[in-house]
């Protein structure tokens, strides 16, 4: 991209590769994701690039990873590469950390959870929380990656998108999404945090050509069964954020950020007397001053 140089390669995918730049004006340092396509069956990946910058360049959130620019560069009228210019951040994924100390966990969710309202009041839903879409600073801060999935509330997909053991039943039924769909894969995401398991999810069948079959969903045991030092308060709301119907899920983030604290006072409460009375830990970072640049988005074409 005009304007940068390359530092160091940070990660690949399918038809994309994400290096580190340097803004040459301002010695500022950036995310620069490219993604290529080299036949038709590739269209899909410029589509999700150019969902993931419509969304990730309109809010503006400390926990949501920020995209600053867009340059398509074409041939013959076609796209053949988008460059997306994103916020850089030194941080390693939930997958990769995977921590076990529960303060640290809730205080982490509370994060998401509060990155995940604000694109709900921004009219999306993220549709893709996972480990791997979570990256965690060395300072224990949260970054939600990936929005080449997010859609407006309310949308019903063409097709089943999602990752297997995170997607919610209403995504594999292709039925409408909405902020409990975050909901659902939010507490996926926990469950296997916490216990190291992948929650249970409904799947599509691959036993059949024509048509798709759901497996009936297998009975999961609740996190307190499979770690007893998890306070019940948090497995209950892991369970109740899986549930099958939307319905019988917490509403929005909010209430699951309030559930959040009352297990991490019940952590406080149960902890060596040495800490009582002390604030509860862990929860002040998700709400610091920190901002994230939020400069208004650029479209190029080349």
């Amino acid at each position: 991209m005009p304007g940068y140089s390359y530092v160091a390669p940070l990660g690949q995918g399918a038809r994309s590769r994400i290096v580190q730049v340097i803004e040459l004006k301002t010695g500022r340092m950036y995310a620069l994701k490219r993604v290529f396509r080299k036949d038709a069956h590739d269209e899909r990946f410029i589509e999700q690039a150019e969902n993931e910058y419509a969304v990730s360049s309109r809010v503006c959130h400390q926990a949501l990873r920020r995209s600053f620019h867009i340059r398509r560069i074409r041939k013959w009228l076609r796209i053949q590469e988008l460059q997306i210019l994103m916020e850089h951040v030194e941080a390693q994924t939930l997958e990769e950390l995977r921590p076990t100390d529960l303060s640290v966990i809730i205080n982490l969710f509370h994060q998401v959870a509060e990155g995940l309202h604000a694109l709900h009041q921004a009219g999306y839903v993220h549709a893709d929380i996972k480990p791997n879409n979570l990256l965690v600073t060395p300072d224990q801060r949260v970054k939600i990656i990936d929005f080449g999935q997010s859609c407006p509330l309310g949308f019903v997909k063409s097709r089943i998108q999602g990752t297997p053991d995170y997607i919610a039943p209403e995504q594999v039924r292709r039925l409408a999404i909405d902020q409990r769909t975050d909901v659902y894969n939010l507490g996926a995401t926990l469950y296997w945090v916490l216990t190291g398991v992948a929650y249970p999810t409904i799947l599509p069948s691959r036993k059949r050509q024509n048509g798709i079959d759901l497996v009936v969903s297998r009975e999961a045991k609740p996190p307190h069964e499979l770690k007893p030092e998890i306070p019940l308060a948090l497995s209950k709301l892991v369970m109740e954020c899986c549930m099958d119907n939307p319905s019988g899920r917490p509403a929005d983030m909010r209430q699951v950020q309030s559930r959040l604290l009352v297990a991490q006072h019940m952590i406080a409460r149960n902890s060596a007397p040495a800490t009582a009375g002390l604030p509860v830990p862990g929860l002040v970072a998700g709400s610091g001053n920190y901002q994230p640049a939020c400069g208004g988005p650029a479209d190029t074409d080349a």
